[in-house]
């Protein structure tokens, strides 16, 4: 994600994000993490979505699980 994409997200301009980089880099380091865990949220969640419609169909018959 660019500076400016990632400071529009936190609602703060580019100049703020670089002065928390140069003062404060455990900050962004921690931003950076809450980002990459909600992704990491995202892509699970979608992941049972499939696990459920497969064990839907498994139920009804229409797949077949050995």
């Amino acid at each position: 994600m660019k500076k400016k994409e990632l400071a529009s997200l936190l609602n703060v301009t580019v100049e703020t994000l670089r002065n928390w980089e140069k003062d404060k880099p455990e900050l962004v380091r921690l931003i950076n993490l809450g980002l990459q865990t909600d992704k990491q949220i995202e892509f699970t969640r979608k992941l049972l979505e499939e696990l459920e419609k497969i064990k839907e169909q498994s139920e009804d018959g229409k797949f077949n699980l050995k």
